[in-house]
């Protein structure tokens, strides 16, 4: 899916908990596994609270939310009064050279027309370009100066070159919504591709400044939908150092579907760490309470005994959309609890919409159970961390202030003395949580998350539990994890084994778990850097192997908005809605085209294959009216597609694609496999036999000699035929076989270094198709072919970002997108075997 980027989207109640504990937490037994992964997830709990290393070492980078922001959380473990920091990285606020527009409302020269050759060199005359006052952007954007609506604007800014140590740093900041070129006196610095980040820190070389005179900083944004934003300055380093500067000697990283484990040596002293998110599927209390876990396990490792303290930090980054905005941190306590917590003091509970965007509402919390061995402060940023280095402790500070982290960033810190430690292991466990209060607006009603159970459990409830069932909830994640390890490794080898395990918390986490007014359920999906739509059907579509396999109900709650659209009045048109919003808002479509036959051919057979894995068709029969409605759109105007998106919409409408008459065929043959199942046996005829008959024209119309076509009318083309791969799950078999073994032979001989191309018109792909093209294979050798490369591009991507699923099959490169749902899509293989009992 092809979407817009709105980086700043963070909603939700972001209730970020830490309790430090040492009850006898045991070393984790999970059959973790080492590979090098684009980032690594560290706490994933929904679209709002999901933060990540997106470094090999845990503490080389700030740890961040999946758009890219820091969201800092940081660790340390001091040794015999020596500090060492495992996790995380100081943020050391930078020095303005040339100020981006939340500083100082900078102007510059701009145009919406394409301008002439070296528009972006310091000789062009730009004069009869307007002049305005940055940002550029559309309205309700940050620091919007100018607004800017068009598809495109070119800026230019002048400064004169700022006076720095011969030495200094150079550091370009910038923001873009969407694909971005920027230039330093003429030489292209800056290429995003196909999306939009805020605020991200480049590294660049000093000599691009001319040493006397005038500089020029040239940008050209396109806008490929929704919101439009252009900003950028120049910094160097601060004066400020890093007081946790040491750090430990990181031994290895691995993971599970469930956890991701650290460990550490800190001198004389071993450390583990366990990120634990118990995401289990068949529990939806379990799943939907917003709380994680870190495990750590502290031991001697030369026989002697140490004298140790661990640190964790957090700060109001987790609780904001944007660090210019107001922060209030206090103290208090609950029970035999103590915590720190931090919210903007604006609080507009769910105010906000869009992809680029995080959370600023709600409040973030730093929590430790009372013990003469924990304390929780809240303090200055290094003033504490000083404090700790020195002594082992934290001040207590104040019980309350405000503050703008621009100013003064506040730090949210939890200390465990642990005391002398020796070869006997010394564990506790920190939990991170979050509490939405509000978590979507569905048709202009507010929805608490599923945990909450309407509101009559609290986060106190569910911290509680959390903290009592701590043991037995890592215990069922390490069986799950090991579980889940042998089952992908038994269908599809290591390789898909390893991607399988790094998609289950992505893929999980891009979800709202919540009830409708009625109490069905809804499992909304985010368009994570897409466009931020909600409930899109067709990123349903890709992920839903995953929640086929392991409960179907969460599929269930996938389709129900869709369902609820239609049966409900509200959206009329005889074929399936795009999405049902933009999130956290599901009130209505926002996407600006309709995909009439993707949407419908995605429900219907989605709504087959959950019969198949429940053995019966009721819920179909509840919908029955609306996917007669659906099958018959498909059945007059499936075959031949006219001019129309499909969900690979960023590749542009066309007409005639083959791989979109595929589905509506699955669609209508669906249909008719769930009226036999329903005893409407006239109707099973009809539509099996009409899908057969499809079927058979499919093949001569499609037909390229060795393979089959991209389009029914263009020769010499070709595309991956992954809905096809339904004829073989769902048990259809109105394709003969020789057709999946025809295109399989044919996508061997094309494919690229790092994977198989999408379709003949690019060397892009999407990693998901390529597991759904995968297993149309009928042996194993040829299924590793496919796994193999895309494996080789998740452990060498050069994008340390949250999987993207589009990506150049040449060089590795991410296209666009990334921690989307849809990776859940690599769980297709697996349908090929009963599900879990």
């Amino acid at each position: 899916m092809m979407r817009t980027l709105n980086l700043y989207l963070f909603t939700g109640i972001l209730f970020l908990l830490f309790s430090c504990t040492q009850s006898h937490v045991k070393r984790s037994e999970t059959d973790a596994v080492s590979f090098r992964a684009p980032a690594y997830p560290l706490i994933t709990v929904d679209p709002y609270t999901s933060a990540w290393s997106e470094t090999d070492t845990l503490f080389n980078s700030p740890v961040k939310h999946w758009t890219g922001k820091i969201h800092s959380l940081i660790g340390a473990i001091r040794v015999d009064g020596k500090v060492y920091r495992f996790m995380g990285r100081e943020n050391i606020p930078l020095k303005t050279l040339v100020p981006m527009a939340n500083e100082e409302a900078w102007k510059g020269r701009y145009t919406t027309k394409t301008p002439e050759k070296n528009w972006e060199t310091s000789g062009f005359n730009d004069h009869s370009w307007e002049r305005g006052k940055a940002a550029f952007g559309t309205s309700g954007m940050k620091a919007i100066g100018t607004e800017w609506n068009t598809k495109e604007i070119w800026v230019r800014r002048e400064f004169s070159t700022p006076k720095t140590a011969a030495d200094a740093n150079l550091y370009l900041i910038y923001s873009h919504d969407d694909d971005f070129q920027l230039y330093l006196n003429g030489k292209e610095i800056v290429n995003t591709g196909h999306s939009a980040k805020n605020d991200v820190v480049l590294k660049i070389d000093p000599k691009l400044l001319n040493k006397d005179g005038k500089n020029i900083l040239a940008g050209h944004c396109t806008n490929t939908g929704g919101l439009a934003y252009v900003d950028f300055g120049l910094y160097t380093d601060g004066d400020q150092k890093e007081v946790f500067a040491g750090t430990a000697t990181q031994n290895s990283v691995s993971l599970s579907a469930t956890q991701t484990h650290y460990s550490f040596t800190a001198g004389p002293v071993n450390l583990d760490i366990q990120f634990v998110a118990p995401l289990l599927p068949n529990d939806l209390d379990l799943l939907s309470r917003p709380i994680d876990y870190i495990n750590y396990q502290v031991t001697s490792n030369d026989r002697a005994k140490h004298n140790v303290q661990l640190y964790f930090e957090i700060t109001p980054q987790w609780a904001v959309n944007d660090v210019s905005q107001e922060v209030q941190v206090s103290k208090g306590e609950t029970g035999n609890i103590e915590y720190v917590k931090a919210g903007t003091t604006e609080q507009p509970i769910l105010e906000k919409k869009g992809d680029n965007v995080r959370i600023d509402w709600g409040y973030v919390y730093l929590a430790a159970g009372k013990s003469e061995n924990s304390s929780v402060a809240l303090g200055n940023y290094f003033d504490t961390k000083t404090a700790f280095a020195e002594n082992g402790k934290v001040p207590s500070g104040p019980n309350e202030l405000t503050a703008k982290m621009t100013r003064s960033m506040p730090a949210m810190a939890c200390v465990e003395n642990l005391g002398q430690v020796s070869q006997k292991t010394s564990d506790g466990y920190v939990m991170i949580g979050y509490n939405d209060i509000e978590s979507i607006q569905y048709f202009g009603t507010n929805l608490k998350a599923w945990w909450t159970h309407k509101g009559t459990i609290t986060f106190d409830d569910a911290l509680q539990s959390a903290e009592k069932e701590h043991d037995s909830v890592i215990e069922r994640c390490e069986q799950f994890d090991n579980k889940l390890r042998k089952e992908t490794l038994a269908a599809g080898g290591k390789k898909y084994a390893d991607l399988c395990v790094l998609a289950y918390r992505q893929s999980i986490a891009a979800h709202k778990l919540v009830k409708d007014p009625n109490g069905n359920i809804l499992f909304l999906s985010k368009e994570n850097f897409s466009n931020g739509s909600i409930g899109t059907v067709d990123v349903t579509y890709p992920s839903a192997p995953l929640f086929l396999y392991y409960n179907p109900e969460l599929l269930k709650g996938m389709l129900n908005p869709i369902f609820y659209y239609s049966e409900s009045g509200k959206w009329t048109k005889p074929f399936a809605a795009h999405d049902v919003g933009t999130y956290p808002k599901a009130n209505g479509q926002t996407y600006g085209g309709d995909m009439p036959v993707e949407e419908c051919g995605n429900m219907i057979i989605l709504t087959t294959a959950i019969a198949r894995m429940e053995g019966n068709a009721g819920y179909a029969a509840k919908h029955w009216k609306v996917l007669t409605i659906w099958a018959n759109y498909l059945l007059a105007n499936g075959l031949d597609p006219e001019n129309q998106l499909c969900t690979d919409d960023f590749a542009g409408h066309f007409a005639h694609n083959t791989n979109l008459s595929i589905k509506a065929i699955m669609g209508i043959e669906g249909y008719g496999k769930l009226a036999e199942m329903l005893g409407k046996t006239d109707i099973a005829q009809k539509y099996t036999s009409a899908a057969k008959e499809m079927a058979q024209r499919w093949q001569t119309m499609a037909n390229d000699g060795d393979h089959y076509r991209l389009t029914f009318d263009k020769p010499g083309t070709w595309s991956q035929k992954y809905n096809l791969v339904w004829d073989k799950l769902l048990e259809f078999n109105i394709f003969p076989r020789e057709v999946a073994k025809k295109e399989i032979a044919y996508y061997l001989t094309k494919q690229n270094q790092y994977g198989l191309p999408l379709d003949n018109r690019k060397t892009y792909t999407k990693a998901d198709w390529i597991v759904w093209t995968a297993t149309l294979a009928d042996n194993q050798a040829d299924f590793e072919q496919f796994i193999d490369r895309l494996h080789r591009f998740v452990t060498e991507t050069p994008d340390r970002v949250p999987m993207t699923d589009w990506y150049e099959t040449t060089n590795a490169k991410q296209v666009g997108f990334q921690a989307r749902s849809v990776v859940g899509g690599y769980f297709i293989k697996m349908l090929e075997k009963e599900p879990p009992k």
